[in-house]
């Protein structure tokens, strides 16, 4: 790879070019992706054409701290930055939007003309230009042009939730679970492995529809997708840290999932879906004081995965949904924040997963409960008994 772009080692190599401010353009690439490197030759002609700018690369399997924390869930991917922030990105194998967006964040030419630097002209040559364009037919890029008609949606849809509910636990992922082609997908099928848990998975780079129609579909735009009993877990590092914690055991248990010995054979249900507790320490005076006085905290209390503004797991963006439709006012505790309000909680409560939701210091349950409750009306009749003006 030529041209005077360079690779990014750390994210901590990033920050630093980030605080010398000016324009820096990151290509995320995957050493299997045919368009990421054709489209490299283009971005180092640009390096070329715009030397005031930082052009940066960065493997996006190697590096999934940096990918992560611009979501990157396909390649190429380019993301362009001015003094420090980020300001576009473009998704796919486009070389003349690639041009566009350089020269805008560069300053170099005036943005309301079209870019027209040497990268595509004759220094990218013909060659590449033609193979780019090829690649961005057969799925280089995963951008949607135009809107499906009603009926096509709703017919995608039912597909959806037909693909999720398809196996207990399904795994939405880039490649197949012998070969996946990405390493966050890779990641997730070795603590599913770990977990000892029987799985489906349905590879997103084999269909198009499905990729971008499950971004909306879920709310989650970026891969793989995690789901378990229909519900979404999330993606590699949600999911990840549930499996440290110990927490993705629970939800298996609790929601049902069945697990496989070693040799292979099945075995028996992890857990009845109730959330029983079957072992009991007790809890000290000031620990269930302070459990008694988060619960009674609010009319409608939540003990939820992360905060109603960013959910850290399925279960508990559902919920708040939930609430959120019901128009009801509620507070929430992050029980990711406070082990001892966790665990304390399971006991507490006789209830060990989460989220649980509580109406006037009394609880409803999690979120199979509530939900079936909303769609029962059921929740808006205890709401009411309660005195929750909604």
């Amino acid at each position: 790879m030529g041209g005077t772009a360079r690779d990014v080692t750390s994210k901590g190599e990033l920050e630093k070019v980030l605080q010398q401010g000016g324009a820096v353009i990151l290509h995320f690439w995957a050493s299997w992706c045919e368009a990421s490197k054709q489209m490299d030759q283009v971005f180092s002609h640009l390096s070329t054409d715009f030397p005031h700018a930082h052009f940066l690369r960065v493997e996006a399997e190697e590096q999934p701290e940096i990918s992560e924390s611009y979501s990157v869930s396909a390649v190429p991917y380019f993301v362009f930055c001015k003094d420090g922030k980020t300001v576009d990105t473009l998704e796919g194998a486009n070389p003349s939007s690639l041009a566009n967006k350089v020269a805008k964040v560069a300053g170099s030419i005036s943005p309301d003309k079209p870019a027209a630097p040497a990268s595509l002209g004759m220094a990218a040559g013909p060659t590449i230009l033609e193979t780019i364009k090829e690649l961005a037919k057969d799925g280089g890029s995963s951008q949607v042009e135009g809107q499906l008609p009603t009926d096509t949606v709703d017919a995608l849809n039912k597909r959806l939730q037909q693909l999720i509910d398809s196996h207990p636990v399904m795994l939405f992922m880039k490649g197949t679970h012998e070969q996946p082609r990405c390493g966050f997908s890779r990641k997730v099928v070795d603590i599913l492995k770990e977990e000892k848990v029987k799985f489906g998975t349905f590879d997103i780079l084999s269909d198009q529809e499905v990729r971008e129609g499950l971004k909306k579909f879920s709310n989650w735009p970026t891969f793989p997708q995690l789901y378990c009993k229909g519900e979404l877990l999330g993606g590699c590092d949600i999911v990840t840290a549930m499996h440290e914690s110990g927490e993705l055991k629970d939800v298996f248990r609790d929601s049902g999932v069945e697990i496989i010995s070693s040799n292979g054979a099945k075995v028996t249900e992890l857990g009845s879906g109730k959330g029983s507790v079957t072992e009991s320490t007790g809890l000290s005076s000031i620990l269930a004081s302070r459990l008694e006085s988060l619960i009674n905290k609010s009319p409608v209390m939540l003990f939820m995965k992360g905060k109603p503004e960013e959910p850290r797991c399925g279960f508990s963006c559902k919920v708040v949904e939930i609430l959120r439709q019901e128009k009801v006012d509620f507070k929430s505790f992050d029980i990711l924040s406070d082990d001892e309000v966790r665990q304390g909680l399971k006991v507490y409560s006789n209830w060990s997963s989460y989220p649980q939701l509580y109406i006037k210091g009394e609880l409803i349950g999690g979120s199979d409960i509530v939900l079936e409750m909303q769609k029962s009306g059921e929740l808006k009749k205890v709401l009411a008994e309660k005195g929750i003006t909604v």
